[in-house]
């Protein structure tokens, strides 16, 4: 199923890493960790760290400032995809986004069933694209981290991936930006 083409070479990807968190700190963020040691694991570039509090402005504003970076093409966020008031992960997004990537969100939950069951309905991630930038909210647990870039971002994140990836398209992504229009 997952088909690596090993003749081609590989591209590396820069990624920022958002913990949205009020409660964790550097010391204490094992899910940013996780996330970070395996993208620099799978030969990615980790080009911002930051943790940001559960406020909807806060992480706007972050995401916000990666997207207008040339040097950030990915971020990943981890934490705040639940259904409590203070889970604003997925609204924060909604003031950023152009293009939503429908099936990531459903994706993640159809393979975290195999392993949590129905308590995945609980999670609200999702993923799309703003400015040429891709965006993917997961969930903040570390199993969570680990099973949304094992099983989709770390091979939707290479070029080598068949038949298809993220990354091939990433300079398409702002087509129809010069002009000012939107396509479908």
């Amino acid at each position: 199923m997952t088909k690596i083409d090993t003749s081609r070479p590989f591209l590396p990807v820069r990624i920022a890493v958002m913990t949205v968190s009020d409660s964790r700190t550097l010391e204490t963020d094992t899910s940013g960790q996780a996330l970070i040691s395996r993208l620099e694991q799978a030969g990615h570039i980790l080009a911002d760290r930051a943790i940001v509090r559960d406020d909807v402005q806060q992480i706007t504003e972050q995401l916000q400032r990666w997207i207008r970076d040339s040097q950030v093409d990915v971020v990943i966020t981890n934490g705040g995809t639940g259904v409590t008031g203070r889970d604003v992960t997925p609204e924060a997004f909604e003031r950023v986004l152009e293009k939503r990537i429908e099936g990531f969100g459903e994706l993640f939950r159809m393979l975290s069933y195999s392993k949590i069951g129905t308590s995945t309905i609980q999670s609200r991630a999702l993923a799309g694209v703003a400015q040429g930038t891709y965006l993917f909210a997961l969930p903040g647990s570390t199993g969570a981290v680990k099973d949304g870039w094992d099983d989709i971002l770390v091979f939707q994140l290479d070029n080598r991936h068949r038949p298809c990836n993220f990354v091939e398209l990433m300079p398409r992504l702002r087509e129809g930006a010069e002009e000012g229009s939107s396509h479908d």
